[in-house]
C-alpha cells in the first residue's frame, strides 16, 4: 500500500468533507501495518433502473480506495429501497415493491461493473440482515436512537414548520441505513453531500453497539447539463451512462467549460498529476479540445474506445466542419398549413413539452434553415423543405409534400 500521506492525496480528491480525516490517517496506518485493508462502504437504493454521471461520483471514489489496496462493498439496499428514503423529500416517496426492486438492483450490477473491478468488489444487499428482523429486533434498534435526534434532521424540520406530515417510517429509514454499518462492520462510508445525517447516524449506532465509528466521506453533488441544479433524469439535465454514445458525447460537450474541470475532476480516471497537466494545457488550447477529450472518456468508459472514436469523428464532421449528420430524421410535410414552431419541436419529440421548447428558443438553442429563432410564435409553412436544429445534437428534416 502506499504511505498515508499519498492515499490521502487520492482520497481527498473532489472530497467536501471527512469526518474524521485525522482518524482516516489513523485507521489508514494501521492497516498498512496489519495489511488487512479498509472496508468502504456506499450503498445505493435501486429506485430506478437505469444509473446517471451524478452516481457515478461515488462509484470513482470506491473506485479510488479499491485501487488502494482496500476492499469496495457495493452495498444494494433492497430493503431499505421498499421504504424510502425521505432525504430532499417535501412528501412521503411511494414505496416500491420486492419486484420492482429487485429488477433494478439487477440493472445496477450490470452497471457499476463498468467502474468497479468485479473480482475485487463485494456485493451485499440489506435484505440479508434486515429480512431476518423481528419486531423486538426493531424495537431495540429503535431504542438506540431519540426522537430529539431523529427530528434534527432538515428534511423533517422543515416539513414540522410546514405542517406537513411524516409518517413513522420515515424516521426509521436512517436507523436502517445507520444499522448497515453495523452489520457490514464498515471502517468508511461514501455518500452524498445530501446523506450526511444517514452517514452520522450510523456512526452513532456502531458506538452504540460497541463498534469503531466508522469514518464518513461526502461527496458533492454533480450539476446536471444545464450547470445549476444537481443532476436529476426528472429535471431533464441527465447524461444516463447507458444513453447511446453520440447522446453521451453530445450532452457532455453541452456543458460549460467551468463545468468541465469538476466532471473531469469527478468522473475522470486521469491521476491527480495528468490533471493538473491537463489544467496546464487548459489555458494555452481551446476549452473545446479538452472538452472532447473529456467526453471520449466517458463514452469509451461506457460503451467501447471504437463508440467514442466515432462520437468524435462525427462531432467534428457535424460541428467543426459545419457538415450535418448522415442520418436526419425526416418527416412529410403537411401542405399549406403553418404551424407555430413550439408545437412542432414537441409535436415531433425534439422537445419534451411546448414549455421546454419556448424556453429553448429564449435561449437561442433553436435554429431553421440555419438562422437562430428569436420568436417562439414563428409559422413553420409545411409546404417546403427545412431544415431544424435544436440545441447541438438534434436535428429534424421536414420535407417538401
Amino acid at each position: 500500500m502506499l504511505p498515508v500521506e499519498e492515499q490521502l492525496k487520492v482520497i481527498k480528491r473532489g472530497a467536501v468533507e471527512i469526518i474524521d480525516e485525522k482518524e482516516l490517517a489513523r485507521i489508514l496506518e494501521r492497516s498498512i501495518k496489519s495489511g488487512k485493508p479498509l472496508r468502504v462502504k456506499a450503498g445505493f437504493d435501486p429506485t430506478a433502473p437505469d444509473l446517471h454521471l451524478g452516481h457515478t461520483v461515488l462509484l470513482q471514489k470506491m473506485k479510488h480506495f479499491q485501487e488502494l489496496g482496500h476492499e469496495a462493498v457495493f452495498l444494494i439496499g433492497d430493503f431499505t429501497g421498499m421504504i424510502g428514503d425521505p432525504t430532499g423529500k417535501s412528501e412521503t416517496r411511494k414505496s416500491l415493491t420486492a419486484e420492482e426492486v429487485a429488477q433494478n438492483a439487477r440493472t445496477y450490477l450490470e452497471q457499476v461493473y463498468k467502474i468497479l473491478d468485479r473480482e475485487r468488489t463485494t456485493v451485499m444487499f440489506n435484505s440479508e440482515w434486515m429480512g431476518p428482523f423481528t419486531a423486538t429486533d426493531m424495537i431495540n434498534l429503535a431504542a438506540k436512537y431519540t426522537v430529539a435526534r431523529m427530528l434534527e434532521r432538515d428534511d423533517f424540520t422543515k416539513r414540522m414548520n410546514q405542517n406537513l406530515p411524516i409518517s413513522l417510517h420515515e424516521l426509521m429509514y436512517p436507523l436502517v441505513q445507520g444499522y448497515d454499518s453495523v452489520a457490514m462492520k464498515a471502517d468508511v462510508e461514501l455518500g452524498g453531500t445530501d446523506q450526511k445525517f444517514n452517514l452520522l447516524v450510523g456512526r452513532d449506532l456502531q458506538r452504540a453497539f460497541g463498534q469503531e465509528p466508522q469514518v464518513v466521506l461526502t461527496m458533492p453533488l454533480l450539476e446536471g447539463t444545464d450547470g445549476v441544479q444537481k443532476m436529476s433524469k426528472s429535471l431533464n439535465n441527465a447524461i444516463g451512462i447507458l444513453e447511446p454514445p453520440g447522446d453521451i458525447f453530445g450532452k457532455v460537450m453541452s456543458i460549460s467549460d467551468d463545468l468541465m474541470w469538476r466532471y473531469y475532476e469527478l468522473l475522470s480516471d486521469l491521476s491527480v498529476q495528468e490533471l493538473e497537466a491537463l489544467k496546464k494545457r487548459g489555458q494555452k488550447e481551446n476549452p473545446r479540445d479538452i472538452k472532447i477529450e473529456l467526453a471520449h472518456e466517458l463514452v469509451a468508459k461506457y460503451h467501447t474506445k471504437e463508440d467514442a472514436d466515432r462520437a468524435v469523428e462525427e462531432f467534428r464532421n457535424v460541428f467543426s466542419n459545419k457538415n450535418l449528420p448522415t442520418d436526419i430524421p425526416t418527416v412529410p410535410g403537411w401542405g399549406d398549413e403553418t404551424r407555430e414552431i413550439a408545437g412542432v419541436l414537441a409535436g415531433f419529440e425534439l422537445c419534451k413539452s411546448t414549455s421546454e421548447a419556448r424556453r429553448l428558443i429564449k435561449q437561442g438553442a433553436v435554429t431553421v434553415d440555419g438562422e437562430r429563432v428569436s420568436d417562439e410564435k414563428m409559422q413553420l409553412a409545411g409546404n417546403r423543405e427545412t431544415l431544424i436544429k435544436v440545441g447541438k445534437k438534434r436535428f429534424l428534416k421536414i420535407a417538401a409534400p
